[in-house]
């Protein structure tokens, strides 16, 4: 009897252990399948073979049950949350962190909406009228919106091939084209045009920005200033060495309020540019039709020509990824839904500055436009009729928007330069090196700017090169990555528009060069003018 009463004492103590026990288990649960430190819950998969655990204390259990512990409980389920989402669309790669496009990844569609801007808007938007001379007004206002719209929609693809399938996200374009083409082929497609177009983008921006701002000291300082003005050379200096300076931003992401100043100067200064073209008034011969040139032949060379200027105006594509790359990313919230968003306003605003700037530079100036575009006929012909405080406004604008554009153009330059050093060392690159490179590529685009001034009149050749990365490569790349069912609508109209894309690609370049046969350039080494 008194051995019963035992045996029932201690499975009665027994009972209670096991009660406490379930009662001090935390009452959270971390599950995050797709991370390998926390692939199952610590609760979960322990039946009735188990091994014994020790008790959790009861002073915990009752800690967690206080107010005290509510903001921890907060901060696991946010961690917990993270870690559900996390991995499963990015694999993370450490040298993504240390340069200067993936350096910070908080960017919004605010950020994309601004870089957008500044890179898709530009002084190249100031050679629209020329592409009209020789098009004409109907075929002139066709092209340009069918390469608006056909532009726009491979702008979309881009955004879309930003996140793969397998969880990697390309944020550069020259990696997207080596996952399209294969590394050689797409190093090969890829590196020229891109680093060609950025490189060739940020000279001209010396050139223009640094002879815009010779004008604006020539009309802030007046005819009886005493000051002895600067040689162009010198002015060329002074843009670059505002440019480098303004370059030490560490990465994409910081550069967000400079490319919003960019936007703005933009779109004010190719809006008071059309509207003052308009309301002076058209000088007198004004003809608006098409440029007869000597020969069929000539003829066609000159519609190409014009098509590369249009090319040309909507440049940018090549920094489409690398602005997306700045922004996080997650199952619930993919980077391309910001990223679109924040495109799709920035492209109207550019629709309303490129359009009414090709279409009312035509109507004040028609064939009489010079080579220079819009603004340089608005200095030539209502440049002492127009109050010198609009004239040196409109040039300040364009002095501040290409210093604003050259550090977004500059950007795929200074981490290329980065991911050599960074590939080669394994480690982050020092801040002194970093300024280095930024100070390297400042002086070799000073250099190119000095000893080819002639650039600017290579709009329609640079707008042919540049022309496959923005029509035809990511037409190629869609069908490629996502393999669309062989036959359908999607894929017969991405392998058309990317066999057009580099059928115009390679007319328009054979037309430019034409073009500088046939009519000349002035090629002068060494003396900007």
């Amino acid at each position: 009897m008194g051995h019963e009463v035992v045996e029932m004492m201690m499975q009665r103590k027994a009972d209670q252990a096991a009660e406490t026990t379930a009662i001090s288990a935390p009452p959270f649960r971390l599950q995050c399948s797709p991370s390998p430190s926390v692939t199952r819950s610590p609760l979960q998969g322990l039946g009735d073979t188990a091994a014994p655990r020790t008790p959790k204390s009861p002073f915990a259990s009752r800690f967690m049950t206080t107010p005290l512990a509510s903001p921890m409980k907060k901060a696991i389920a946010s961690m917990q949350g993270y870690l559900e989402e996390a991995g499963h669309f990015t694999k993370l790669d450490p040298q993504e962190a240390w340069l200067p496009i993936t350096e910070s990844r908080n960017g919004n569609a605010y950020y994309a909406a601004f870089h957008t801007l500044c890179s898709g808007i530009g002084v190249q938007a100031l050679l629209l009228p020329l592409a009209l001379t020789t098009l004409g007004w109907t075929w002139g206002i066709i092209c340009l919106s069918v390469a608006f719209m056909w532009q726009l929609y491979t702008l979309w693809l881009l955004i879309q091939l930003h996140e793969s399938e397998s969880r990697i996200r390309y944020s550069r374009y020259l990696r997207l084209t080596m996952a399209a083409f294969g590394e050689k082929l797409g190093k090969v497609l890829g590196l020229f045009p891109i680093m060609y177009l950025s490189g060739g983008t940020c000279v001209t921006l010396i050139m223009i920005g640094g002879g815009t701002m010779k004008i604006f000291f020539q009309l802030v300082c007046g005819e009886t200033c005493t000051v002895k003005p600067l040689t162009t050379v010198e002015w060329y200096l002074a843009f670059t060495c505002s440019a480098i300076l303004l370059a030490q931003l560490p990465n994409l992401n910081s550069i967000a309020g400079v490319s919003l100043i960019g936007a703005i100067t933009a779109v004010s200064y190719c809006t008071l540019i059309w509207v003052l073209s308009i309301t002076k008034g058209r000088p007198t011969g004004v003809s608006y039709e098409p440029q007869q040139a000597k020969s069929d032949v000539a003829t066609l060379f000159k519609i190409l020509n014009a098509l590369g200027i249009i090319a040309f105006a909507f440049r940018g594509h090549n920094l489409v990824l690398e602005i997306q790359g700045t922004m996080p990313s997650s199952t619930k919230r993919p980077s391309r839904l910001p990223m679109w968003r924040g495109v799709k306003f920035a492209y109207v605003i550019i629709a309303l500055c490129l359009f009414p700037l090709a279409i009312g530079g035509y109507w004040a100036y028609g064939n009489l436009i010079p080579n220079g575009g819009t603004l340089t006929a608005l200095y030539k012909y209502h440049g002492q009729d127009t109050s010198n405080l609009i004239v040196g406004l409109a040039s300040m604008l364009v002095v501040i928007n290409s210093l604003s554009s050259f550090q977004i153009y500059a950007m795929p330059v200074f981490d290329n330069l980065e991911f050599r050093y960074t590939s080669s060392m394994h480690k982050p690159c020092p801040r002194w090196l970093r300024t280095g490179f930024r100070l390297f590529f400042g002086c070799l685009a000073f250099f190119i700017a000095v000893a080819l001034p002639f650039l600017p009149s290579l709009a329609g050749l640079i707008g042919g090169v540049a022309l496959p990365i923005t029509l035809a490569y990511p037409s190629f790349m869609w069908v490629l990555i996502k393999k669309p069912p062989k036959y359908s609508f999607v894929w017969f109209i991405n392998w058309l528009l990317g066999a057009l894309g580099m059928v115009l690609s390679l007319l328009v370049v054979t037309g430019a060069i034409w073009i500088l046969i046939t009519e000349g350039i002035e090629v002068h080494l060494f003396k900007p003018q």
